[in-house]
């Protein structure tokens, strides 16, 4: 039965992914909060998931023109470094305490969500990043690179909405958060795998994998074909109320 829940919630939080670039922070959720797993188990099987969608997303958004590799190569450097220090502090941190900022990471975000008002997809490719130095996106990736290393969060729950505030248009936004993604799953997948015993991932890291890989690629190949806004608000929803019974029951 929890081989069944791991691979059908995993196509689905891929399918979000890969429609809207968020929905990721429900996989450490489901790990650690559902099904009980320790949060170094949780996190590792959540980054490993992470770094399969970062890589197909940005495929795929890429190829469909709505990925501005520039701007991501300056983002994802600053997020490489900041995840490092995320997985390291995470180290440090009692897992109960680590439980409860990833439930609070999730609970801002899905508000964060449920409150930005939703802007109009720009006819052109807005040139604000290019009047912003590269050190700003340096440190822009290396703070968003921490806090979601720490938390779980995966990247696209927060990068995204914040490259959208600083005028970058959305798609492009979510091609941009998927690419980062890869860069803050690979320190974080590494040092949260190092932290398990490898017999509690061998069994469930392929099966989350594959199944979370199809549900991204299904997702990516279609983001022009449907609506995300009303997807995004549903995730919204669900993640707020459980963040809350979450925080409330510990």
């Amino acid at each position: 039965m929890e081989y069944l829940i791991i691979v059908i919630a995993n196509i689905l939080i891929g399918g979000m992914i890969g429609l809207t670039g968020i929905a990721g922070f429900l996989l450490p959720m489901l790990y650690s909060g559902f099904l009980g797993m320790s949060t170094m188990q949780g996190l590792a099987l959540s980054f490993f998931a992470f770094l399969i969608s970062g890589v197909l997303g940005a495929y795929n958004y890429y190829r469909a023109k709505n990925l501005d590799l520039k701007l991501a190569v300056w983002i994802s450097i600053g997020s490489f470094i900041g995840a490092i220090g995320g997985v390291r502090l995470n180290l440090l941190i009692e897992e109960g305490m680590v439980k409860k900022i990833l439930y609070l990471v999730v609970l801002l975000s899905g508000l964060s969500i449920l409150l930005r008002k939703e802007p109009g997809e720009e006819k052109e490719k807005d040139q604000t990043e290019q009047k912003i130095p590269p050190v700003f996106w340096l440190i822009f990736g290396a703070v968003t690179g921490l806090i979601c290393a720490l938390s779980g969060a995966g990247g696209p729950i927060l990068v995204m909405p914040l490259l959208v505030v600083l005028k970058v248009p959305v798609r492009t936004a979510v091609g941009i958060a998927l690419f980062d993604s890869i860069f803050i799953a690979i320190p974080s997948s590494i040092g949260y795998a190092m932290g398990c015993r490898m017999q509690d991932l061998i069994l469930l890291l392929p099966l989350s994998l594959i199944s979370h890989g199809i549900g991204v690629w299904a997702g990516s190949r279609n983001s022009e074909l449907i609506r995300p806004d009303i997807l995004k608000k549903g995730v919204a929803v669900f993640s707020v109320l459980l963040a809350i019974f979450k925080l409330i029951t510990g």
